[in-house]
């Protein structure tokens, strides 16, 4: 996945960067020329974007499209940002329908006349451009907290990506979107939000499960609300079409969770997942929804700083069966 979004990159400061030669054969670069070329901290600036939204965010999860017949749903590529993925109630418990939204730069389709601001609002206060309150499905809560410096990173990333047209079906729920409030208490600016010293292991360990949304496929729900007292244990099922799949314990309960786990296993997880050869099988009725293609682009420090988090977690006795007959 590394290698797409590098080329990605690549492609996309190229085209910013014009250069022709003099009749000496001497490479010349007049002034407005110089003037175009991105500066270093804009190319940081997507290239950190590209790292969250690929790796850790779920962005391009959530909005591509998905090869089902493979382990762990890798992404088709070419769909990267395109949308159309349907969330329904067997597979999240949605009441109703919803389909992840075109978050290409497409004017007609996609957020391509979306201003900055109007992105940043989606992403952090879950408000779309023309109003409408996204379904909590889009982890808007999580992003609420995220430093304002990563949330413009994966603006200015999805700005890259190619416009594709490609027109979304409407969401259909049966319950008002008033009754579906997540959470009330969102924070007005993020403006005061800050990324933790990746020295402090733990809290940025923190900081970075959040930016996953860990919480949302690892925690059970009763009668549609996260039990927050039981945060992390896992036990949510998802119902795919071929494949019913439960979330793991994630707390470190020694017998039903992380607790005998050390860092070397954890990072073998997700690891793996960066070769091909991992998941390009048929996984059948043993596949996941756990998006460990995209996962396994994460940093080794950063997937360390997650463990040593998950580590700090009150331990919760919460057996689960991965594939419940």
């Amino acid at each position: 996945m590394r290698k797409i979004y590098a080329a990605m990159l690549v492609i996309a400061a190229a085209s910013t960067l014009p250069f022709f030669f003099a009749c000496n054969n001497e490479t010349k670069t007049t002034e407005p020329e110089a003037a175009m070329k991105p500066n270093e901290d804009s190319i940081k600036r997507v290239e950190r974007g590209a790292y969250l939204a690929m790796h850790v965010t779920g962005c391009i999860d959530c909005h591509s499209q998905h090869d089902w017949t493979k382990y762990s749903g890798p992404m088709v590529p070419g769909t990267e940002g395109k949308g159309g993925e349907k969330y329904d109630q067997k597979l999240v418990g949605v009441p109703g329908v919803v389909y992840a939204r075109n978050i290409t730069p497409d004017p007609e389709t996609g957020i391509g006349s979306w201003s900055d601001a109007e992105i940043i609002r989606a992403l952090t206060q879950g408000i779309s451009k023309n109003g409408d309150t996204l379904f909590p499905l889009m982890p808007y809560a999580h992003f609420n907290q995220m430093a304002k410096e990563d949330i413009l990173s994966i603006v200015a990333y999805l700005h890259t990506l190619k416009p594709i047209k490609n027109e979304v079906p409407k969401r259909q729920l049966m319950l008002p979107m008033m009754s579906l409030a997540y959470p009330p208490n969102l924070k007005s600016s993020i403006d005061s939000n800050v990324i933790p010293p990746v020295s402090n292991q733990v809290a940025y360990g923190a900081y970075m499960t959040n930016a996953a949304a860990c919480l949302d496929c690892h925690t059970p729900m009763i009668k549609g609300q996260f039990d927050f007292a039981h945060a992390f244990s896992g036990g949510l099922t998802f119902q795919a079409e071929t494949f019913t799949v439960t979330s793991a314990n994630l707390t470190p309960d020694s017998a039903t969770g992380l607790g005998s786990w050390n860092e070397e296993r954890f990072l073998n997880k997700f690891v793996p997942y960066r070769k091909e050869e991992a998941y390009n099988h048929v996984a059948g009725k043993q596949n996941t929804i756990m998006p460990l293609t995209f996962y396994a682009g994460m940093t080794d420090d950063d997937l360390k700083s997650i463990y040593a988090f998950l580590k700090t977690l009150p331990p919760t006795k919460h057996a689960v069966e991965k594939y419940p007959k």
